[in-house]
């Protein structure tokens, strides 16, 4: 099949090549992959793979194959999907826990911009509590996670503040405040951190007393140092996050949004996946506002 293969010395440590194809288990479908997307993530840690693997997280496409054990949608559904490994090939083998069936109307294109990010915005949500009434802060607020925390916090009836250097299109998503920086800000409830470093530690001091801070992401690459005792103090905690596995319910759940018009999603670059490079330039880059795209073509 073709696939875009871990290559030790090329530009971004993969090239469009020929990998073997996937033999699935029993409790797995096999998907020809028409689309798949770029997250910083699997961007940055797929030159550390193996040789001649085959990286990527969320693709969407068709069943070719349904799993041989009746889980899972029939041959001929369309279907988005999530795994660690193997979204950047043309068939991809998954679990019937990892996919779900994409309602009509909603374009594959767009459905392959979902799978990690916005299951990242929707368990850490879920993380901090209840949000009807509460202040979320969400840094990073106009990348992929940002841009679906913004509007899942705020179906969920929160007050929400968007912290971004790039802040166009934020309010119409739902934040009731759009701020370039921490300056200044009231006291929040709740903050989803894509950030890290010097605005994690600023975005911890901005908790009010039982507060939580979910730390979801570190885009900034720089290490946070906390002054002294800024951890000492009324209760309210700094949490690890991690995405975890078993997508598919979540996924059907944000599909269901989307169809109903209620979550949006922003494709900032779409290209070929010959095109690999380019976009992968422009999401390092911070040129990417919201998802990028590649087609299988």
């Amino acid at each position: 099949m073709r696939a875009l293969v871990v290559t030790p010395g090329s530009p971004s440590g993969l090239t469009l090549g020929e990998a073997p194809d996937p033999t699935p288990a029993p409790n797995e479908a096999l998907v020809e992959v028409q689309h798949s997307s770029l997250n910083f993530g699997d961007v940055n840690s797929a030159p550390n793979a193996a040789p001649g693997s085959v990286p990527g997280w969320d693709a969407s496409g068709v069943v070719v194959k349904p799993a041989e054990d009746g889980s899972g949608p029939a041959a001929g559904e369309r279907v988005l999907t999530f795994g660690y490994a193997g979204a950047w090939a043309s068939l991809r083998a998954v679990p019937a826990k990892e996919l779900a069936v994409v309602p009509p109307g909603v374009d594959l294109a767009v459905a392959a911009a979902l799978p990690v990010a916005g299951v990242t915005a929707l368990r850490a949500l879920r993380a901090t509590g209840p949000l009807l009434g509460r202040r979320v802060l969400v840094t990073g607020a106009s990348g992929g996670v940002g841009r679906y925390a913004v509007q899942l916090a705020a179906l969920g009836g929160a007050h929400v503040v968007a912290a971004a250097r790039r802040g166009e299109g934020l309010a119409e998503l739902g934040a009731d405040e759009v701020v370039a920086s921490l300056d200044g800000i009231a006291p929040v409830d709740a903050v989803l951190d894509n950030v890290g470093g010097r605005q994690l530690v600023l975005a911890f001091g901005l908790l009010a007393p039982g507060g939580s801070l979910q730390s979801i992401g570190w885009t900034s690459g720089e290490p946070a140092e906390f002054p002294v005792y800024g951890t000492v103090g009324p209760p309210k905690a700094l949490v690890s996050f991690e995405a975890g596995t078993e997508f598919g319910a979540d996924l059907a759940y944000l599909l269901d949004l989307v169809a109903a018009g209620r979550l949006t999603v922003d494709v900032g670059w779409r290209g070929s996946w010959r095109q690999f490079d380019e976009g992968v330039a422009a999401l390092l880059g911070r040129k990417v506002v919201g998802k990028a795209i590649l087609d299988h073509d």
